[in-house]
């Protein structure tokens, strides 16, 4: 396989070895963490909670994966405390030479410090912006760093007391203490997440697990352990993994495999570096239908692509077409395949590592840097040529083309359908006569498209509605399972295709999000079986063929009420047990219950008034923290493999929940 030396040796050949406190540079103090704190972490709910654990994580694998170890280790302890270990330099420890104080106590009291300011240092890094470290100890009830380096063994204490009614936050407790003598080296840093902004939420071990296993395909080579110490009491599981895998991306395309039915067994796999650049790209396909590219540069997930995407785009299309040619596959006169042609039914992984890397956005989702497409064109071009010029890896370049040939005749198809159903569309819009009831509004930043569960439902929501702004689409039955299907039979499904119609946007791969007719498109289901179900299907539709949607935050869940109470002329709605618990002891044993069934139940007022209505209602929005985990649940819960549905199933379902409400007639 075309590589060139091991990423380890590369990355040490160009990172300093001399780290030392004066290679941190300070741009600006530690300020108003504590007091805004969703600036630097999104929320302070529990995906605020893993952010700051991130930030110590993301430190601690920087480390390694530039060369200067090999193991991270994560415990979670009782009383929601984390602990983060490497065996890398260890933090330096040296004065600074402006504050005058250790290079622990500037990364931790310091806002925007760290080295990876300095190019000289780091030479791929993920933590860009210098805020983790200090962040993580500002919204910290407590601290502790350890540092192992040059045969000693030091540690700081942190903490944020209460002074005079304000808290100081992240303040030194015990500045840096030479404790002893040590052989080892690296860093631990031992924290709790302060109850005062976080409340009772508790770290996640599936959370953890999931992330970490991601970081570790990304790295190849590196050990990461994550034990849960925890009393069971405490959230504890008792469990613990070891993530390590020497194929790096190739054993993650695979891994996002699992379940689906496979080409070709070897995922393709190169690998190119430059000086200060590498990139790493595997790729697999499947006998679906749908594409799946994941992205990330210096291990951060890009969601929204970028122009390294585009690159390898056009290095695929250019590559395969080639091969096609050379091989007569491709008569000359036949025209070239489009690159979703080679792209269907492929699981892809590109990773990019650099510097100056240029994110657009504040969530980091896009690759702005102009010079990265045409530098992994060219790489990966040039190395996938080779790899598939080779014995082992030709039948599997066949193999692509033949299914790239078959979609592009799918794809001639699925044009001359959604020809003949536009014209028609033009000429009497069949597709939604009697199905949506559109509103009146035509200002799409504010209007919105109820998809509800069946005509009786449909029929209250048609009546709870502001017309003027809400719009409804009932579901006359459940739309296709998507994840099994061809695009020619997704678009004859009269649901699917009715949808379609409704929001304006057609599909990937022309989905053109500025034609979306609604600002938020709200799935409004049973609470039962059947009700999930049709989320699940919607969810998977949409994932699939309008990712964009999710990803701009267009899709929510509508929360119907699971409970009535009524006690003479005083009626309350409850969402879930826990509010209707505390409901029965407000209002007293006499109190009316009622258990919603389904939304055909209630009458148009009682759906406006708890579910409709903009000023009281509850809407869950849909988003994606991570599109590879959500393609990997998406291909075990919807996809073929009955097998390994059931294994997740009886691995999380909860079998011994029992609904214990009182129904009083």
């Amino acid at each position: 396989m075309p590589v060139a030396g091991s990423a380890t040796e590369t990355r040490k050949g160009m990172a300093n070895h001399e780290y030392k406190a004066g290679d941190i540079r300070v741009l600006e103090g530690l300020d108003a963490v504590r007091k805004r704190p969703g600036m630097y972490i999104g929320t302070t709910g529990v995906k605020g909670l893993h952010h700051i654990l991130w930030e110590i994580i993301d430190n601690s694998v920087d480390e390694v994966a530039n060369g200067f170890g090999d193991t991270v280790s994560i415990e979670l302890l009782d009383n929601n405390v984390a602990r983060v270990s490497d065996n890398g330099r260890g933090i330096p420890v040296d004065k600074h030479p402006k504050l005058k104080i250790s290079g622990v106590e500037v990364v931790f009291t310091q806002l925007h410090a760290g080295a990876k300011f300095d190019s000289g240092q780091y030479s791929y890094s993920g933590g860009l912006h210098g805020v983790g470290a200090s962040v993580t100890n500002a919204l910290s009830e407590w601290l502790t760093v350890d540092v192992r380096r040059d045969g000693h063994l030091y540690r700081a204490e942190f903490h944020s007391p209460q002074v005079g009614g304000k808290i100081k936050s992240g303040v030194v407790k015990t500045p840096l203490t030479l404790i002893g003598k040590t052989k080892d080296k690296g860093s631990t840093v031992t924290f709790k997440p302060d109850e005062r902004v976080f409340g009772n939420e508790k770290f996640s071990y599936d959370t953890i697990a999931q992330r970490m296993r991601e970081v570790a395909y990304l790295n190849r080579g590196i050990t990461i352990t994550l034990k849960d110490l925890r009393i069971p009491l405490d959230g504890g599981t008792g469990k613990q993994d070891v993530f390590c895998y020497k194929g790096g991306i190739a054993d993650y395309v695979q891994y996002l495999n699992e379940g689906r039915t496979v080409l070709y067994d070897k995922p393709l796999y190169v690998e190119a570096k430059e000086p200060n650049f590498e990139v790493a790209v595997a790729i697999q396909h499947t006998d679906g239908y749908a594409e799946n590219i994941y992205s990330y540069v210096n291990s951060i997930p890009t969601a929204e692509g970028g122009t390294h995407e585009i690159g390898f785009k056009s290095a695929i299309t250019r590559v395969f077409n080639d091969f096609a040619r050379k091989n007569n596959i491709l008569k000359e006169k036949q025209a070239n395949l489009l690159g979703e042609d080679f792209r269907e039914g492929m699981v892809a992984v590109i990773t990019v590592k650099m510097q100056n890397v240029q994110f657009e956005g504040q969530t980091k989702g896009r690759l702005g840097n102009p010079e990265v497409k045409p530098k992994v064109e060219s790489l990966v071009a040039e190395r996938l040529e080779a790899l598939i010029a080779m014995r082992g890896f030709k039948s599997s370049a066949e193999k692509i083309v033949a299914k790239a040939m078959g979609a592009a005749k799918s794809r001639e198809a699925a044009k001359r359908a959604k020809d003949i159903a536009r014209q028609q569309n033009k000429l009497n819009g069949l597709n939604l006569v009697g199905k949506l009831s559109s509103c009146t509004g035509r200002n799409a930043s504010i209007n919105e498209l109820f998809i509800v569960e069946g005509d009786s439902a449909g029929g209250s929501a048609k009546q709870a509605r502001d017309r003027s702004f809400q719009a409804i689409l009932p579901l006359r039955g459940k739309p296709l399972n998507v994840e099994k299907a061809p695009l020619e039979k997704i678009l004859a499904n009269e649901e699917i295709s009715t949808i379609i119609s409704a929001l304006g946007t057609g599909i990937e791969p022309s989905f053109d999000i500025s034609d979306l007719k609604y600002d938020k498109v709200i799935i409004l289901a049973d609470a039962d079986q059947d009700g999930a179900h049709i989320r699940a299907l919607l969810l998977t539709f949409f994932f699939r063929y309008m990712r964009q949607l999710i990803t701009e935050g267009h899709v929510y869940i509508g929360m119907p009420p699971l409970y009535k109470m009524q006690r003479k002329d005083e009626v309350r709605y409850f969402y879930d047990d826990a509010a209707l618990e505390e409901g029965k002891k407000e209002m007293g044993k006499n109190a009316l219950l009622q258990r919603f069934k389904g939304l055909g139940e209630m009458n148009p007022e009682q759906l406006w008034d708890t579910t409709m209505d903009p000023a009281h209602r509850t809407l869950t929005r849909v988003t994606i923290e991570d599109a590879a985990a959500a393609d990997k649940r998406i291909t075990v819960l919807m996809g073929d493999d009955s097998a390994i549905r059931k294994d997740y199933i009886y691995k999380y379902a909860d079998f011994n929940r029992v609904d214990d409400f009182a129904v009083s007639e």
